[in-house]
């Protein structure tokens, strides 16, 4: 599997250095990795053993049920802790999300003080971030790995997985905004402008990092002149030429607003002086923004 070769967590190898202390023990050649581990009361280092051995040999869903089996049989044992985690580890490797995240909710619930509490949490936001679907489906799944990974660089900010769920955690707000995006773009063909306008100004206003924005901007545009709220169509597409002045959703803005014949005999101006003249760029973006009737600082902070 490839999912963890950056982020294998530190306890599997320190348990193993540990626990493989006996002989390792013989693999049944007949068992398969559904098969269900018997209940037989044995000594928590055989079943340990058996299981880290599970791992090695890249049998995620034997070892799973033989880390469950040392909680089981040992609840209390120092080894039921590191069990847990393991059983979780094992789910993810496996692709069985759902049974990693129940295993690492309850590592998490018990132990939250725990030193690696802030790998479980990390594992956690995989196995939610492993199932995320393409924006046209429900965002449940990234949902829970925002959460997931919300936690970890709350409660860990300083831990090794901090950095990586950081990145994850903007891949995930790139992905929610393009989820508005999707059902504000079905609105405003269906004419549905109020609506559109609402899903289009939650990507500016909540997801206002992503890369969705500029699209949004040109989209409110869109929106407002075809209710023909002139004013709000004019500020907005300041805003995106303000914030965005190379973009092409600014380009169809402006060439929308213009077709619209909505652009006062100062704005048309302005856009000849840059096109013609060379103005300086952040001078037209300021003239450009105070003309729509809002101070540029206010464009500033809408994105």
């Amino acid at each position: 599997m490839k999912r963890l070769t950056s982020y294998l967590p530190k306890v599997f190898g320190c348990i193993a250095a540990v626990m493989l202390l006996a002989a390792p023990l013989a693999l049944g050649g007949c068992a398969g990795d559904d098969e269900d581990t018997a209940y037989v009361d044995r000594p928590v280092e055989d079943i340990y053993n058996e299981a880290m051995n599970y791992m090695s040999a890249g049998r995620y869903s034997s070892a799973a049920k033989s880390f469950d089996e040392v909680e089981r049989q040992h609840p209390y044992s120092k080894w039921a802790t590191k069990a847990q985690i393991m059983a979780g580890y094992a789910y993810y490797m496996e692709g069985k999300y759902d049974d990693a995240i129940v295993a690492l909710d309850r590592f998490i619930d018990l132990h939250p003080g725990h030193k690696d509490t802030a790998y479980a949490w990390y594992l956690k936001g995989l196995s939610y971030y492993e199932q995320i679907s393409d924006v046209s489906r429900d965002q449940r799944m990234t949902e829970g790995a925002l959460d997931a990974f919300d936690n970890l660089v709350r409660r860990f900010p300083d831990s090794d997985y901090a950095r990586d769920a950081r990145l994850k955690v903007d891949l995930a707000h790139d992905h929610l905004a393009g989820k508005d995006m999707n059902v504000g773009r079905y609105y405003l063909r269906a004419g549905h402008y109020l609506a559109a306008i609402g899903r289009f100004r939650r990507v500016v206003d909540k997801w206002g990092t992503s890369t969705h924005v500029p699209e949004a901007l040109h989209r409110l545009t869109e929106a407002y002149l075809a209710l023909g709220v002139v004013e709000e169509a004019r500020y907005t597409a300041a805003v995106l030429r303000h914030n965005f002045p190379d973009s092409e959703w600014y380009q169809d803005s402006w060439a929308l607003l213009e077709f619209q014949d909505v652009l006062t005999a100062e704005e048309r101006g302005l856009t000849e002086t840059v096109e013609e003249q060379g103005q300086p760029q952040a001078a037209a973006e300021q003239d450009l923004t105070q003309t729509a009737g809002v101070p540029s600082e206010t464009a500033e902070e809408t994105n």
